[in-house]
């Protein structure tokens, strides 16, 4: 076997793949503004899908396009060219526009999607490196890849192509995705499963009711507490004069802080942490686990959520987050 600097190996791969992309950026052009129009006229007009063919690598790059489309709003499906030669092309509209990948642009297995785009007059947009092949010279837009080293040392293992074509579809939806002005609502509709979904949530979905709080008055004393405490078992209790506003916090920190002899006659204001946190209802868990992990000097386990008059709705918890899965 031969003696590899593994380390070294995957560098250099990594070097000559970020210099493909690099000559990526100077061939971004006017063609490329001139897909994305086409395929917001689509999206405008509310009939047509978004269609990536593509066969080999190329195909799972289309595969992995057409996952990042649908998920930033722009419907959009993979259809194999093998399976279009024998039934699937009629999974393709005149409303449609085709995003046909192939580095060479001489795959000739896209030849009867290619022959259907242009006998139903269906815009045809194609990621090759050749403008002048089959691909290239019958496509409506050409968006072109730098013909770049390939990263496999012996030029056939398709590495710089695959990364660049990955990238001009993040581009393309990224550009779909800007003209949209999505909002983290919108994410939310199309990712509503998984770790994603959960960072989407409105912490208000997550947080423990305002009925769920254990609230004590600020000349209670530290037994009257504790039974608020355990009642409610939330780790803390609020302190407030009318429950619409916290004077403080106790949690379980400062119930040992304040232990000694004395303790159970002391008020709930003296040991109280003052000037609690608060969070607005409508933001985001992900935004939410963030603050309590990493905002502050030390992470918090507990903040207090309110509406937009400042009133108390609920608690959040960081233990509910993590189990939740948003973290």
């Amino acid at each position: 076997m031969t003696q590899v600097n593994d380390i070294k190996v995957a560098q250099d791969t990594l070097k000559v793949e970020i210099d493909g992309l690099t000559q990526m950026i100077d061939t971004i052009d006017s063609s490329f503004e001139e897909a994305v129009k086409i395929i917001q006229a689509m999206k405008d007009d509310g009939k047509g899908r978004l269609i990536i063919t593509g066969m080999g690598k190329s195909g799972h790059i289309g595969q992995k396009m057409a996952a990042t489309f649908a998920s930033t709003g722009t419907p959009s499906y993979f259809v194999h060219p093998g399976e279009a030669s024998h039934g699937d092309l009629g999974m393709i509209t005149n409303n449609d526009v085709v995003i046909a990948i192939s580095n060479s642009g001489g795959a000739p297995e896209l030849s009867d999607i290619v022959s259907y785009t242009r006998r139903f007059s269906i815009p045809l947009i194609a990621i090759t490196s050749k403008a002048d092949s089959a691909l290239g010279k019958h496509a409506d837009i050409n968006l072109l890849l730098p013909q770049a080293k390939e990263a496999c040392p012996n030029g056939l293992a398709p590495t710089t192509s695959t990364t660049m074509t990955i990238a001009m579809g993040d581009c393309l939806a990224m550009a779909l995705l800007a003209r949209m002005g999505l909002t983290s609502d919108d994410f939310k509709k199309w990712h509503p499963g998984g770790k994603l979904g959960q960072k989407l949530l409105p912490i208000s979905e997550l947080m423990d009711k305002h009925n769920e709080i254990p609230f004590v008055q600020p000349a209670d004393t530290m037994d009257q507490v504790i039974i608020a405490l355990t009642e409610k078992n939330l780790g803390c209790v609020v302190v407030s004069n009318d429950k619409k506003t916290a004077s403080g916090l106790i949690t379980d920190g400062d119930l040992k802080r304040h232990m000694g002899a004395d303790f159970l006659t002391r008020e709930a204001q003296i040991v109280m942490t003052q000037n609690p946190k608060t969070i607005h209802q409508d933001t985001l868990a992900g935004v939410a686990i963030d603050i309590m992990l990493h905002k502050y000097k030390s992470p918090i386990t507990s903040l207090l959520v309110v509406d937009d008059a400042d009133q108390l709705v609920g608690m959040l918890r960081l233990q509910t987050l993590l189990t939740a899965g948003v973290a």
